[in-house]
């Protein structure tokens, strides 16, 4: 029997199929556009028609009248949307995957309203799944310029929902208009809520970063809210309904910024991160009699109303009627429009 000629073999092809960095992208993104609703999206590599947020953001319209859904894979830049861009989505799959991220501080940017990592001047914006981070080193309290905003928000009629919001001192610039937050994660250590507009928010976590502290030390290092309202006139506040707070540090539910600061809490779980006097008048006792602080059917370690600072008011159920809807945000006159 004669013996193969291994000399006229094939060999087998050891060459592989180059693999794309786009490869795994969503096949459907962007879809098409609509009669209502434009579709942009942004990703670094350019897997599709925008490599950055803001890029997209200044290719809408001026004063378009259509949904502009901006539906983001990354970003790591800082974003203004202005006032001449209203009808903004952002949108991704999940906050824990995606975020629009920055370092400024306020020392690194000139001042405290430059800082944020983004910016929403434009009014009817929601934002979907998604972070805003400011990435900037965690604070001490008392460090001079180290405020470092993930998102600052002085545009009317804007949502987050499914949104996360990462930082330290300053997160969350809830700077003034009419606000609505949903199933959001919002982490911080000093002021991290902070503001002057009107705003509800829902099933929220709020997570303290402030510095550990020993058993039954009673030293804070941090605030939850910082309200900025500066008169009784102003129609503006802060409401917290069925969210839950935890962390680390020793915290008051918020200190009073400005003379009129007014925050609520109701319905809320509170872990013994929350100090037992609650609340901080700015160090100043004039504003003792100007300040409106309240809590209603809260629960947890931290919710014990027996220790409270004496200023703080053990709202009933008809007090709070006003402040735990939609309501108290104008909603139903907004809310609406957005697919939420």
């Amino acid at each position: 029997m004669p013996r193969p000629n291994h000399h006229h073999r094939r060999k087998p092809s050891h060459s592989k199929k180059k693999i794309s960095i786009c490869d795994d992208f969503p096949k459907n993104l962007p879809p098409p556009d609509t009669d209502t609703t434009s579709y942009l999206c942004v990703d670094k590599n350019g897997c599709c028609n925008f490599t950055t947020v803001q890029s997209a953001v200044d290719a809408v319209g001026n004063f378009s009248q259509r949904r502009n859904v901006i539906w983001i894979n990354s970003g790591i830049e800082k974003v203004v949307i202005p006032k001449t861009k209203p009808n903004i989505t952002l949108q991704r799959q999940g906050f824990e995957t995606t975020a629009i991220a920055w370092n400024d501080t306020a020392y690194s940017a000139n001042g405290t309203f430059y800082r944020a990592s983004v910016q929403v001047f434009g009014s009817q914006f929601l934002a979907k799944n998604i972070s805003f981070m400011n990435v900037a080193p965690i604070p001490k309290p008392g460090d001079v310029g180290a405020q470092a905003v993930a998102i600052r928000i002085p545009g009317d009629e804007a949502a987050f929902v499914g949104c996360g919001f990462f930082g330290a001192q300053d997160t969350l610039h809830d700077d003034r208009g009419r606000h609505y937050f949903k199933d959001c994660y919002i982490q911080g250590s000093i002021d991290f809520i902070f503001g002057n507009a009107k705003s509800l928010y829902q099933d929220c976590q709020i997570i303290s970063m402030a510095n550990q502290v020993s058993a039954g030390s009673k030293s804070i290092n941090g605030a939850v809210t910082a309200k900025g309202r500066n008169s009784k006139d102003e129609n503006s506040g802060f409401s917290f309904v069925n969210c839950s707070i935890g962390g680390t540090g020793h915290v008051w539910l918020g200190r009073a910024w400005r003379p009129y600061s007014r925050v609520i809490f109701v319905s809320t779980f509170m872990t013994d991160v929350i100090a037992p006097e609650g609340w901080n008048n700015f160090n100043d006792p004039s504003r003792d009699a100007t300040i409106f602080y309240g809590e209603y059917n809260c629960s947890g370690p931290g919710a014990n109303i027996s220790k409270r600072a004496q200023y703080v008011q053990k709202l009933n159920e008809t007090q709070v009627a006003q402040f735990i809807n939609m309501t108290f945000i104008d909603g139903d006159q907004w809310l609406q429009y957005f697919d939420i």
